[in-house]
């Protein structure tokens, strides 16, 4: 319980914020979502589509019943009739010129006679011609030029079981590049001391003595030769990093659309999680050569004037033996001290520290949009404390944030001025006001907001040209409120709200709220609030 200094405080402090505070802290409130609320949003979304999917089903099922099948059955008939007849009409007039080109043509001695003095006129050159087209026919035809053939690939219909499959084949083909990863990784670490210790003076003498490159072809070689024999047969497995073998799970054919749901949503949040990855590696690339940092790209600057210059007065076989020396003190000694002293890291690796310190383009926004709010609120405060009136209540801040928005609230809803929003609901609820009663799309569901007053419950259009899309429901006139689940093929325990009315055949369902036990509770508190004073009104 707040005394009443203190709560004479809080609101003299709130009095003098002014609208700057509260628009900001809308901004912060909304900047602070957490991922749960952005995937119970993306949850309502796929809500809505499903139900407006189901009706526009039933509005075709509709459609198809009432549409006559025996009036297209004989307007086919008729249409086939008429081939028919133009088919006649067609060999009726190729019949005559077929009979004209057979009389036309000369007896058969006599165009032979004429083929016979044809090729003795060809002579020579004929022959030349065909011994030429002999030979290098086929080569020219090689170069002639043909239209490009775009092939359409037929995309598969999403099936459960295809889907798994696929996630196995991408896990066993990239096993090879994970596994040669690791290995890296294990000889940096020194995971195995000898053969790290073997490797590590392997490849500085073959540098010392300018064999890298052999020493690569030959390992590239070697494994072509082992991966030969493991295709004939042979049994050989080697690997610094021992391998573990992984339950493999039974295909999943029997699935329920539950199931089938919440695996497209796994698949979606795996994919969603690696090309975060891959966009986060792509936009630094990107930054780092676009001078977004000057003070990181000019060290890269730097570092490749120095090796231009060195390229161009030093020796190609002290340059490779340079770049050779470094590269493998680097991953044999370095990397090692560095990861097993992530202080001494953070200080003196160079490369760990541009690519950590380098910024993705989220990151230049969230900036960026930090800065812009720190100046606005600045900026609002200062305009606030030079032209706010002395005594402003609460009240009149409430109505006039809601006024620099959309218009006083009362008058967005034909209210009293005393209504105003319930402050746990000032910015309202999103979601979708599903009318069961109306069979028109644009009718049966309408995307807006949910306020709660202190007498009514508001909703309001968000494509609203005028006020006959918003929704005003007294409190007093309630006759039944429920958590209710609109798609019981979804997971979880769903995001509506059924209110029913007298006025109403049936409930009117707010669906797809992201959060709609706290606007359950509000409600049911304040409905609880209001019938509990009328019926102690009527008592006395």
């Amino acid at each position: 319980m707040l005394t009443l200094s203190e709560t004479s405080l809080s609101s003299s402090g709130e009095a003098e914020a002014g609208p700057g505070t509260l628009i900001m802290a809308a901004g912060v409130q909304d900047f602070n979502r957490t991922e749960f609320d952005r995937l119970n949003e993306i949850k309502g979304h796929l809500e809505i589509a499903l139900l407006e999917k189901h009706f526009l089903q039933e509005e075709l099922r509709k459609l198809r019943e009432e549409t006559n099948a025996e009036m297209l059955r004989q307007e086919l008939d008729r249409e086939r009739q008429r081939r028919m007849e133009l088919e006649q009409k067609i060999q009726e007039v190729l019949k005559p010129r077929a009979e004209e080109q057979t009389a036309q043509q000369p007896p058969k001695g006599q165009a032979q006679a004429n083929n016979g003095a044809d090729r003795r006129s060809q002579g020579l050159c004929a022959r030349v011609q065909k011994w030429f087209s002999e030979r290098f026919g086929e080569y020219v035809e090689d170069f002639r030029f043909q239209p490009e053939e775009s092939a359409v690939e037929t995309e598969e219909p999403l099936s459960a079981r295809r889907l798994t499959e696929n996630m196995r084949r991408l896990k066993r083909g990239a096993k090879p590049v994970t596994s040669f990863v690791k290995n890296l990784s294990a000889l940096s670490d020194w995971y195995s001391v000898y053969t790290s210790a073997i490797a590590f003076t392997v490849y500085m003498n073959a540098v010392w003595h300018g064999w890298a490159i052999p020493m690569f072809l030959f390992l590239a070689i070697l494994r072509l030769s082992l991966n030969y024999l493991i295709a004939r047969g042979w049994r050989i497995q080697w690997s610094i990093v021992p391998e573990v073998s992984e339950a493999v799970e039974p295909p999943k054919e029997d699935l329920t659309v539950s199931e089938k749901f919440q695996l497209v949503l796994d698949v979606a949040q795996k994919a969603q999680n690696l090309f975060g990855k891959m966009a986060d590696i792509l936009e630094k690339i990107k930054n780092l050569f676009m001078w977004v940092q000057p003070e990181i790209t000019q060290k890269l600057y730097v570092a490749l004037w120095a090796a231009f210059l060195a390229s161009c007065f030093l020796p190609y076989r002290l340059v490779g033996l340079a770049v050779g020396l470094y590269a493998g003190i680097k991953f044999f000694l370095i990397d090692f001290i560095f990861k097993r002293c992530p202080r001494l890291r953070a200080k003196y690796d160079t490369p760990y520290i541009i690519w950590k310190s380098l910024p993705t383009d989220p990151q230049l926004k969230e900036r960026s949009s930090a800065g812009v709010s720190r100046r606005l609120q600045t900026a609002s405060s200062r305009s606030y404390v030079s032209s706010a009136p002395a005594g402003l209540s609460k009240d009149e801040d409430t109505g006039r944030f809601h006024g620099t928005k959309k218009g006083n609230f009362h008058e967005i809803f034909n209210l009293t001025e005393n209504e105003r929003p319930l402050a746990v609901c000032e910015n309202g609820w999103r979601c979708c006001l599903i009318n069961r009663d109306r069979k028109m799309p644009t009718d049966y569901i309408r995307n807006g907001v949910l306020y709660v007053t202190e007498n009514y419950l508001c909703f309001e259009s968000s494509k609203s040209g005028s006020s006959k899309r918003n929704k005003v429901i007294k409190l007093v006139d309630i006759t039944d409120i429920q958590k209710y689940k609109v798609l019981s093929v979804l997971p979880g325990t769903g995001m509506g709200i059924a209110v029913s009315t007298p006025s109403t055949q049936k409930p009117l369902v707010f669906g797809a709220m992201a959060h709609r036990d706290e606007a359950f509770e509000t409600i049911l508190s304040q409905y609880t609030k209001i019938t509990a004073a009328a019926a102690s009104g009527s008592d006395s």
